[in-house]
């Protein structure tokens, strides 16, 4: 009888890629993949520790593991894993730990499924995270993530993604061609590019510190990947975002009006403290550029409250910014404190019921942000991709520029390409719309 396994991921679209490889993997072994809801052999969780929120939520997960089956063996894998090792060991079920390197040799360590009394720790020194392993997923939703970078060399004094991670290092360009075909060639018709830092593309990719390639040429090298319908950027820094490449994304056969840019403040102050590589100047600079040449692109933006320091003033700043700037939803992250980071020891601790107001104030202003983008492209005429969920009776599916409309459940649209032009705002602030050819879905 075969083996049974399940994943469970917490965080970053890039864990969902490493994720989907790894379960190949076991696949490849023999293994059967079935639901984390399911009675299984061995379950592995994929950890997040971006947030104090991402840590806690760990031992919840191994609770419900053990629900559906009390002798199933545990693995932690992922970020949490590599910066707290010892930590998780001593959760009550985990039963093996490993880091960044020894991730994807998971299958490697699981001769023997007896459950442990604590968990056994695999892990490295994060200096040793210098080599690519390549990831992208497929089968988990009808888009594809896929890996083209790991590791960041920026140093931001809130963040542990350098310290889980690595260095920057990025796969090669016909590697990340060949995945791309790959990816198309299963039917798959959007692939969302993935990384911790992928303006920083082509550094590390040969093993060496310079650059054998740039982030452009590697989108512009994509775009003639034949079988992609949509090629998605993920999160950019702004300051890795150039022109050439807004202008080339413009006119691209295959990349979608959608750019994700982390801003963390609004505030020169705070994004110095924060020693992020830009000033708010660049960041409008950005949003203003891709404004002018695509009136209808989507731009979402990520926003920290909280940080040490972030006074009154500081952070109506950050408000009153964003809610000028022509921007159509926000991620908003609560500061948590993170051991090993240097935002840890500065002064000025915002107290947490003033960080959970603001963090509140900013999510109530996204609301209203990715309201009035939705109501600026009705009457407009897109391309929807419908997902695989049937949720209370209705299909959703993402516009090209990322507007998320609904229409009642047919299986038959699922991860079909369709024109469609946008009607009006449904109460649950999703869109609906009338189908154009709808005998027909894009070639």
């Amino acid at each position: 009888m075969q083996q049974k396994v399940a994943f469970y991921t917490l965080g970053c679209k890039l864990n969902f890629s490493e994720t989907s490889t790894i379960a190949r993997s076991f696949q490849d072994k023999g293994f059967t993949r079935v639901g984390f809801n399911e009675k299984a052999d061995i379950y592995v969780i994929n950890t997040c520790s971006v947030t104090d929120n991402a840590d806690k939520r760990f031992k919840t997960i191994v609770k419900s593991a053990l629900k559906q089956n009390q002798h199933a063996f545990l693995i932690a894998i992922g970020c949490y894993a590599q910066l707290k090792p010892e930590e998780l060991a001593q959760v009550d079920g985990v039963d093996l730990v490993l880091g960044a390197t020894e991730k994807f040799k998971v299958t490697d360590y699981i001769n023997d499924l007896s459950k442990n009394d604590k968990g056994e720790v695999h892990s490295c020194e994060i200096s040793d995270a210098n080599f690519y392993e390549g990831s992208y997923s497929i089968g988990d939703r009808t888009r594809a993530f896929l890996k083209v970078q790991d590791g960041c060399d920026y140093k931001c004094t809130y963040c542990t993604i350098p310290l889980a991670r690595g260095i920057s290092r990025s796969d090669t360009l016909q590697n990340v061609l060949q995945n791309a075909k790959e990816i198309s060639e299963r039917g798959i018709k959007e692939i969302v590019l993935t990384g911790v830092n992928i303006g920083d593309y082509g550094k590390g990719e040969f093993g060496n510190k310079k650059h054998e390639h740039t982030f452009f040429e590697l989108v512009e090298a994509l775009d003639n990947v034949k079988g992609i319908h949509r090629l998605r950027i993920s999160s950019i820094e702004p300051n890795l975002l150039k022109d050439q490449t807004i202008d080339f994304v413009a006119n691209s056969n295959s990349f979608v009006p959608h750019f994700h840019i982390p801003l963390q403040s609004g505030s020169d102050d705070l994004l110095k403290k924060m020693k992020r590589r830009y000033l708010r100047k660049t960041y409008t600079d950005r949003v203003k550029k891709i404004k002018e040449i695509m009136p209808n692109a989507c731009i979402g933006v990520d926003v920290i409250v909280g940080f040490p320091g972030e006074t009154d003033e500081h952070f109506l700043e950050t408000y009153n910014y964003l809610n000028e700037l022509d921007i159509s939803y926000l991620h908003v992250f609560t500061y948590s404190e993170r051991p090993n980071t240097e935002a840890i020891l500065m002064k000025g601790a915002v107290p947490k019921n003033i960080r959970y107001k603001r963090s509140k104030m900013l999510r109530g202003l996204s609301v209203k942000k990715r309201r009035a983008f939705y109501e600026s492209q009705l009457g407009n005429n897109l391309t929807v991709l419908f997902e695989n969920e049937n949720k209370e009776g209705y299909i959703h599916g993402f516009t090209e520029n990322y507007v998320k409309v609904k229409t009642p459940w047919n299986p038959e649209l699922v991860n079909t390409l369709h024109h469609i032009k946008l009607t009006d705002i449904d109460k649950d602030g999703l869109v609906r719309f009338d189908f154009l050819k709808q005998s027909e879905c894009v070639a």
